[in-house]
């Protein structure tokens, strides 16, 4: 079994990302396009959607993130005053600290801010406390026999590294929008900056016009699960996203459990659930889901690119006799990429007909190896792959195939030509795989989708549904879709792309706008 390790090819072809984001919104309601040019935006989030390097010449460089908030939210500041605020990330973000950079390759321009924070506090705020405490938590997978345990170190990281970044962003935040020519639309990122909102409306208390909201990329569980964590801490997180004005989730079930969670664990909050509201120190803040998708019209202009004809041609060429099930994932637990493995040992187990027929393509993006959960659970991802082609395999037929790599054009390139698509995280906010593969595939693929992905709730109509647990379930799902009739294949296809087409990702952000003025926040 070959492992392929390469860099961050990137998008090559980002014009066109950023073109139909922009045009999305040129054409928004008039009361949305009134408020971006009355508003200044204030974008805060720990990765900014720059970052820059010093190339061998010594030149600086700047370079683009990738993903869909990025590509969102790069098309909404076209139409508006926008300012960004992110950690520096590199050396030269450190010393170049704030000014106008360049989202690419055209004239568009974003006013970047970088903070500064001290390395052990960063630390802290990023490795212990965001990641993995609170990821760990909201994706409900706390060993919590053996893990974690909250010892001094992890109090100490709380207040000197999460406290004190959020202040710092809190502090830049409340600077930008005193400063301000126009009211300011603040617009949070996540759960880094959970305390943020609180330290902006109650402790630097800035002398003018704002609306506060805040978007949660991942799940929020339910309120026993909140339960677990330090009350000093649970109290400070839900205190500070009850001071936005908007607070928005992936799900329904996210949003109502967040009103669970402060009905449960914020004395003195007052709820409604029919209004989807939570009321805490005379203030208001509402609550409401906004599935995140994709860039549909741009994921496609990039799937005729010729770097990814390329890869194509390498596949077909290598496995295009075979039937494909195909997995992308970052290699974290809550993925469930071990099940996977062990769904696929169970079908070729419980169906022999698919040995040397079907063969198993997995590309695996590194995340957070230097976590140890992470780098463990890689060594748990090769040595099932490993027993699996030992068990089934020979010389002319490997069973699994993995790619431990981040690389965009392959991947889009394995999307177009797989049969099965499988995503079986244990929990996962939104999942955008499952919405990337359906526009791009030309072969009908199924979708195989857990029911605990953000994503299902949008493409359930379409998927096969499995409980990320079931591992008989999910071979018996795999199986279901690699002897599907093509009749049904093409309707669950059809399916799947008329939902992801409806809603793409500047219609994610563009009901978060028209929410704020529906609501005259």
């Amino acid at each position: 079994m070959e492992k392929i390790y390469t860099q961050n090819r990137g998008m090559t072809n980002e014009a066109p990302y950023r073109a139909n984001a922009a045009n999305s919104f040129k054409d928004s309601s008039s009361a949305t396009h009134k408020l971006l040019t009355e508003r200044t935006i204030i974008i805060a989030s720990n990765r900014g959607p720059v970052t820059l390097r010093q190339n061998e010449d010594g030149e600086l460089e700047y370079q683009r993130g990738s993903g869909g908030l990025v590509t969102a939210l790069a098309g909404m500041i076209q139409h508006t005053e926008a300012r960004w605020i992110a950690c520096a990330r590199t050396i030269e973000d450190q010393v170049w600290r704030q000014g106008l950079a360049p989202l690419g390759e055209s004239e568009e321009k974003v006013w970047m801010q970088f903070l500064t924070p001290s390395d052990e506090s960063y630390q802290g705020y990023y490795r212990v406390i965001a990641n993995p405490l609170l990821w760990f938590l909201q994706h409900s997978m706390w060993n919590i026999f053996r893990e974690p345990t909250i010892d001094r170190a992890v109090w100490h990281h709380w207040e000197n590294g999460y406290v004190t970044v959020n202040m710092l962003f809190a502090e830049a935040i409340a600077q930008q929008i005193t400063s301000a020519p126009q009211p300011a639309l603040v617009m949070l990122q996540d759960y880094h900056l959970y305390l943020a909102p609180s330290l902006i409306r109650y402790k630097f208390r800035p002398k003018a016009r704002y609306t506060l909201a805040h978007f949660v990329h991942i799940p929020w569980p339910g309120a026993e699960d909140w339960g677990l964590l330090p009350s000093k801490m649970r109290l400070a997180i839900l205190e500070g996203l009850c001071a936005v004005d908007l607070l928005g989730f992936q799900t329904r079930e996210d949003a109502l459990n967040f009103i669970r969670t402060c009905e449960s664990h914020l004395p003195g909050a007052r709820v409604n659930y029919r209004q989807g509201k939570v009321r805490f120190r005379n203030h208001a803040t509402h609550i409401r889901d906004f599935p995140i998708s994709i860039d549909v019209h741009g994921l496609r202009q990039f799937a005729e690119t010729n770097e990814v004809n390329s890869y194509n041609d390498e596949l077909l060429q290598l496995h295009g006799d075979y039937q494909i099930i195909l997995r992308i994932d970052r290699i974290e637990p809550s993925k469930n990429i071990v099940r996977g493995f062990q769904a696929f040992d169970e079908l070729l187990e419980l169906h022999p007909e698919h040995r040397g027929k079907v063969k198993f393509l997995a590309l695996l993006v590194p995340s957070r190896l230097r976590v140890n959960e992470y780098g463990s659970y890689l060594d748990d991802v090769m040595g099932i792959a490993g027993r699996v082609n030992a068990k089934y395999g020979g010389n002319d037929w490997e069973p699994i195939r993995v790619f431990v790599e981040e690389n965009f054009a392959r991947a889009v390139a394995c999307l177009q030509i797989y049969d099965v698509l499988l995503a079986n995280s244990i929990a996962d906010g939104m999942n955008l795989v499952a919405k990337e593969g359906p526009i791009v595939n030309f072969r009908n693929g199924v979708l195989v989708l857990s029911e605990r992905t953000g994503a299902y709730q949008q493409l359930e109509p379409g998927v096969l549904v499995v409980s990320p647990l079931d591992v008989y379930g999910t071979a018996e799902a795999m199986h279901r879709a690699l002897t599907m009739s093509p009749q049904e294949r093409h309707q669950r296809a059809e399916r799947l792309r008329s939902l992801i087409e409806s809603h793409d990702v500047t219609d994610w952000l563009r009901q978060q706008l028209n929410t704020i003025v529906t609501l005259k926040l």
